[in-house]
């Protein structure tokens, strides 16, 4: 999965129109024009596709957890040069308030089987021996059973 391909679906999941995707990239930090948006927005193929860059996909999950949760006291949070599946995965679980259960049911509903031991491997240390890399197919599946959680109907 790519970084525009998430930020699509996000934005699909969320319901949310380009000005508020704008406002929650504001609040993880970056200022994103209208045809940038566009652009990240756009498909592969189209002219004017631009390509989501790991530290402002990060923004905008740092916006979209600050949007969810509210402003967190003390120093903010640094958005990430460099993403990968695991961090993108916490931010989602910070996001939207998730236990290891509702991962579980999100991943059910996306007909996606994964033991529980598996699921927390993905939020271990690099360092821990039991740590696991979250391989696309995985959050694929999460983003998929968030959609037919929060929009059941649209889902399709």
């Amino acid at each position: 999965m790519t970084n525009n391909d998430i930020l699509r679906r996000l934005r699909f999941i969320l319901n949310i129109n380009n000005s508020n995707l704008a406002a929650t990239f504001a609040l993880g930090g970056l200022v994103a024009s209208k045809e940038q948006i566009i652009g990240w927005l756009a498909k592969e193929e189209e002219p004017e596709f631009v390509a989501l860059l790991d530290i402002e996909l990060a923004q905008f999950l740092n916006g979209m957890i600050t949007s969810k949760r509210g402003m967190r006291e003390g120093e903010q949070p640094v958005a990430e040069s460099r993403l990968n599946n695991n961090l993108i995965l916490r931010k989602l679980k910070i996001a939207f308030n998730l236990r290891d259960d509702d991962f579980l049911e999100l991943l059910q509903l996306a007909n996606f089987r994964l033991g529980r031991s598996e699921l927390s491997a993905f939020f271990r240390k690099p360092d821990h021996p039991h740590y696991r890399q979250c391989q696309a197919q995985v959050l694929r599946n999460v983003l998929k059973g968030l959609q037919l959680k929060l929009r059941p109907t649209a889902a399709g």
